[in-house]
């Protein structure tokens, strides 16, 4: 007999709880409006919530890994992760003066961006946000868009395509780090260039 491997965790059967208590107490489910109909909208609203506390949950564990190489700070400059006040799940991610921001805008829609204008711009298959000119777009910012699936599923997608909370954290972790990293670097010039290689031939034993 073929056997399911891919079995939902006991973390994502919570809806299977709540159905066998509402066997149990079906007074209690008709009076306290348990059994509502099926709402998109609050749906949406609550994977919307959900994914971005994944998300930052993603990216505080990133960090606290990222950090741990920067030996308090002496070896580079440490990513910080902070709420957004007055919102349930909005946060920024911050490093050399910069934010990248996390935010819910729109129902449905969860937007990623820089806040303030940097070298280079976030490039997602290729695709550089650039004006006519050629130049990067300040505060450009990128957006998930929910859909609802037939069995009232809701998933998230970039450009029309799924995506889950550990591709979107891993890739702008990464690419916030990459334009702070060249943000700090242009402001040092050739000095930071230079302790760099000095710090790298150290590590390999290679004392200048």
């Amino acid at each position: 007999m073929a056997k399911y491997n891919d079995f939902s965790p006991e973390s994502q059967q919570g809806w299977i709880h709540e159905l066998a208590r509402a066997e149990i107490h079906p007074d209690a489910e008709r009076i306290l409006n348990l059994g509502r109909p099926f709402d998109p909208q609050q749906v949406v609203e609550e994977s919307t919530i959900d994914f971005m506390m994944e998300l930052r949950e993603r990216f505080n564990e990133f960090a606290r890994v990222f950090n741990g190489y920067s030996e308090n700070a002496t070896r580079f400059q440490d990513v910080k992760i902070y709420s957004v006040a007055h919102t349930p799940a909005d946060f920024m991610v911050f490093r050399s003066s910069i934010k990248l921001m996390v935010t819910h805008q729109a129902h449905g829609v969860i937007q990623i961006g820089f806040a303030q204008h940097v070298r280079g711009n976030m490039d997602v298959n290729g695709q550089n946000r650039a004006d006519a000119a050629g130049n990067p777009i300040a505060g450009q910012s990128q957006e998930l868009i929910a859909q609802v699936g037939p069995f009232r599923d809701v998933w998230w997608t970039f450009q029309g395509e799924k995506v889950t909370p550990e591709q979107v954290s891993r890739f702008y972790f990464a690419e916030f780090v990459r334009v702070t990293r060249e943000q700090k670097a242009s402001r040092g010039g050739n000095q930071a260039l230079i302790e760099q290689i000095r710090s790298l031939l150290e590590e390999k034993g290679i004392n200048l």
